[in-house]
């Protein structure tokens, strides 16, 4: 793998074209390959679709993959076959080697959330980061399309917008997705290779044109301001700024807090700043706090932390990913040690990773949720971020006297769940879930359960308490005033919807 130049993406189309007349797209791949292999694909291993390639012989989808994805040369005849193979050449996108020719890039087909035909470029054995390790040792490396990459993609905001910034665009993939639903797109980044490998990114996507700027952080776009702020930003939080796709530069998390703090100055009103990150649980702090005081003026936020790991096995993933774990031992040991000194030193204890948004209302009592949710989830979630922020409104908007005279309508996606012994008259647990978004789970009371299980929009949350009142022999004045709290929980975790009045 090398960092020299790149492809000129001035006849983009033209190989688009070609590449999308082989069928060299993510359909057109699973076709090809099968599900293991494609699968095995994603997690940058190449043998599965290497086999499945040779049963294909050199049709040109196979040339293609062997090319673009397995970094293996194809006879030059095999290439004319499958694209404009002297254009390839002459804008640099392949080399020759005699009779073959090779890949300088891997593009790699990634369908859009409407069906769209995309490709990532990016250096050569970078498509795809993380625990697996790319191996390599070169500071200004480029990666392709990984699990945070498109965990970011799936939790934005896609509401239609003026002006959006992705900030450390790396390959081009926020700036792609937000090109659908933006008006002005730009993208930043510290590493000015990553600036060309989006170019070629949105060429080879069909995708309109980015306003692209190289520097760290909010830097290059000075004092402008966006409708949608968005970063998958080098968080990783290492002794030293070795790698520039992954390391911040900036000692602990300053990086994530940095970036989130500037973020409010940057957003419209009404705007969003989205961004995944890692954060330091340190030793006598509790971690809501220590992101609690992130949160610029101005901001409401959710922030959700996904996992943690504790200091070694974090060390462990990212000392693979770089590729020292194929070191000489002693040098992996040293390596292994200056991550640990550095934890030591700030006296954490283990790390934490997830998502924060921001979103700029201007709210003299901002509404600040940083929660713990390290179970399965459903992507997209760019839905059920606008309507988490709806009912954070709405909360902020009514008083407890205010949501006794509301109604509410059980969201479609909840049922409730019974568990205690069998034959046993009444539950011991009553749960509602729900099948779509966060799948939260909560735990209710018998009185939560009827409330939940009465709630059509037809009456108001004081006359259903009233009710509830009545059957379990309760004062109904008491109920009232103790249920506030919790109809708040079950409106802010999206089990109940605000409904319109009912018409007289």
């Amino acid at each position: 793998m090398s960092t020299t130049s790149l492809p000129s993406s001035a006849r983009a189309a033209e190989l688009r074209t070609a590449l999308l007349a082989a069928g060299f797209t993510a359909d057109g791949l699973l076709d090809l390959l099968g599900a293991p292999a494609y699968a095995a694909l994603a997690r940058s291993e190449t043998v599965p679709a290497l086999r499945a390639t040779r049963a294909a012989g050199d049709a040109p989808l196979a040339s293609l993959v062997r090319l673009f994805l397995l970094q293996q040369p194809v006879a030059y005849a095999h290439a004319a076959a499958a694209l404009p193979v002297e254009t390839a050449l002459a804008d640099g996108w392949l080399r020759r080697e005699g009779d073959e020719v090779r890949a300088t890039v891997d593009v790699r087909p990634y369908g859009g959330p409407d069906g769209e035909d995309w490709f990532i470029a990016s250096d050569l054995g970078c498509a795809v980061g993380g625990a697996g390790g790319i191996g390599s040792r070169e500071e200004a490396v480029v990666l392709g399309v990984g699990g945070a990459s498109t965990t970011l993609a799936g939790i934005t905001v896609r509401t239609p917008v003026g002006s959006a910034l992705d900030l450390g665009t790396g390959s081009g993939i926020q700036a792609l997705h937000a090109g659908r639903h933006a008006t002005r797109v730009t993208a930043t980044d510290v590493n000015p290779r990553a600036l060309e490998f989006t170019r070629l990114t949105l060429a080879l996507s069909g995708a309109p044109e980015a306003e692209l700027l190289t520097g760290s952080l909010f830097e290059p776009v000075g004092d402008a301001t966006f409708d949608l702020i968005v970063s998958n930003p080098p968080f990783v939080i290492s002794p030293g700024a070795r790698l520039t796709y992954r390391d911040g530069g900036m000692g602990g998390d300053d990086l994530c807090r940095t970036l989130v703090q500037q973020a409010g100055a940057h957003l419209r009103p009404g705007g969003f700043a989205q961004f995944l990150g890692n954060w330091q649980h340190v030793e006598g702090e509790d971690w809501r706090d220590r992101l609690r005081s992130w949160v610029p003026r101005g901001c409401d936020a959710w922030i959700v932390q996904r996992d943690v790991q504790d200091v070694t096995q974090y060390a462990e993933l990212w000392l693979r990913d770089g590729g020292d774990h194929r070191t000489d031992p002693a040098e992996y040991v040293q390596r292994y040690e200056d991550w640990l000194d550095e934890f030591e030193a700030r006296k954490t204890k283990s790390v934490g990773f997830g998502w924060i948004t921001l979103r700029r209302s201007d709210a003299d009592e901002p509404s600040i949720v940083v929660e713990e949710w390290p179970h399965p989830v459903e992507q997209p979630l760019g839905e059920t971020v606008l309507a988490h922020f709806a009912r954070q409104d709405y909360l902020r908007d009514h008083d407890d006297a205010a949501l006794l005279e509301a109604y509410f309508a059980l969201a479609a996606d909840v049922v409730q769940e019974q568990v205690g012994a069998p034959g046993a008259e009444d539950p011991e647990h009553v749960v509602l879930r729900q099948h779509r978004g966060m799948r939260r789970a909560t735990e209710v009371d018998t009185v939560g359960a009827g409330f939940a299980g009465v709630c059509d929009g037809s009456l108001s949350a004081g006359r259903i308490l009233d009710a509830i009142a009545q059957l379990v022999q309760e004062d109904p004045v008491v109920l009232r005033d103790r249920t506030p709290e919790a109809i708040r929980l079950l409106v802010e975790q999206g089990f109940l919807e605000p409904a319109a009045d009912p018409a007289p």
